[in-house]
C-alpha cells in the first residue's frame, strides 16, 4: 500500500507552480486574441504580464521544493507561447501584414518575418532545454526569448501610443523582427543574473536604484520598457566581444 501512495504521488502534479505557468499561457494566448482584435496596447500588456508570471513560477517551485519534469515542460510549452507565438502574431497582426498592400512578394516576406522569430523562439527553447545542464549559469547562449518578446511588443506598445501606425514604420519593424529572432538561435552570451544573492546584505544605493527603477517605469512603461530590454539585447554582442579578447588573451 505505502509503494502504491508513492507510485500516486509521483504520478501526479504539483498545483502551485503550474497555476503562475498556466496564467502566463492563458496571458500569451490572450494577446493573440487581443492583436486579432487591434487591441494592440492590451497585447503588449498581455506579454508583459506573461513574463512576470514566467519569473514568478520558476522560483516558486524552487522556493516550495515542487520542481518536476512535467513542470519544465509545460513551461517551455507555455513560452513558446507567451514569447514566440504571441509577438509574431502581434508584429505581423500590427505591422508586417501591412506589407501586402505594396505586392504580393512583400506580403510573403511579412509573414515569413513572423515566421523566422516564432521557430526561432521554438528552437532557441528545444536548445536550452537540452543544455540546461552543460552551460555556464552566469550567461545564457542567444537571446533569452522573454527579453526578445519583450523588445518587439515594447515597439508595438511605443508606436501605438504615441499614435504611429503600423504600416509607416513597417520597414524597420522587418528588420527587427528577423534580427532579434536570430539573436535567438545564436551563440551569443547574455549575462543571466543568475549570480546575484537576492538574500545577502546589500549597499544602501540599491535600494534607491530599485525606486528610480520603478518612477521612470511608471513615468512611461513603453518607452522604458523597450528601451531597457532593447540595450540588454545590444549588451550581448558586445560580452561575447569582451569574452574573446579575454581567451585570446
Amino acid at each position: 500500500m505505502e509503494e502504491e501512495n508513492q507510485t500516486r504521488r509521483k504520478r501526479g502534479i504539483y498545483l502551485l507552480p503550474n497555476l503562475f505557468t498556466t496564467a502566463a499561457f492563458f496571458s500569451g494566448f490572450y494577446a493573440i486574441v487581443a492583436a486579432t482584435n487591434d487591441k494592440f496596447e492590451q497585447a503588449a500588456i498581455a506579454v508583459l504580464i506573461a513574463m512576470i508570471l514566467d519569473g514568478i513560477d520558476g522560483r516558486v517551485a524552487r522556493m516550495t521544493n515542487t520542481q518536476s519534469e512535467f513542470g519544465a515542460e509545460y513551461d517551455s510549452l507555455a513560452d513558446l507561447a507567451s514569447f514566440g507565438l504571441a509577438p509574431a502574431l502581434v508584429m505581423y497582426e500590427w505591422s508586417l501584414s501591412s506589407m501586402r498592400d505594396i505586392s504580393w512578394q512583400m506580403g510573403k516576406l511579412g509573414w515569413l518575418a513572423a515566421f523566422i522569430y516564432a521557430v526561432a523562439a521554438a528552437l532557441r527553447l528545444a536548445r536550452f532545454n537540452t543544455k540546461a545542464s552543460s552551460t555556464d549559469k552566469r550567461y545564457f547562449q542567444g537571446l533569452p526569448s522573454p527579453s526578445a518578446a519583450d523588445v518587439i511588443i515594447g515597439m508595438v506598445w511605443v508606436c501605438y501610443d504615441n499614435d504611429i501606425a503600423g504600416a509607416d514604420v513597417a520597414p524597420l519593424a522587418w528588420p527587427l523582427t528577423v534580427i532579434f529572432g536570430v539573436l535567438m538561435v545564436s551563440k551569443v552570451s547574455y549575462y543571466s543574473f543568475k549570480d546575484i544573492d537576492f538574500q545577502n546584505r546589500v549597499p544602501f544605493f540599491m535600494i534607491l536604484i530599485v525606486v528610480l527603477i520603478f518612477v521612470l517605469f511608471a513615468m512611461h512603461p513603453p518607452v522604458v520598457l523597450f528601451t531597457g530590454f532593447f540595450l540588454y539585447a545590444m549588451s550581448g554582442p558586445v560580452i561575447s566581444l569582451v569574452r574573446r579578447i579575454r581567451k585570446r588573451s
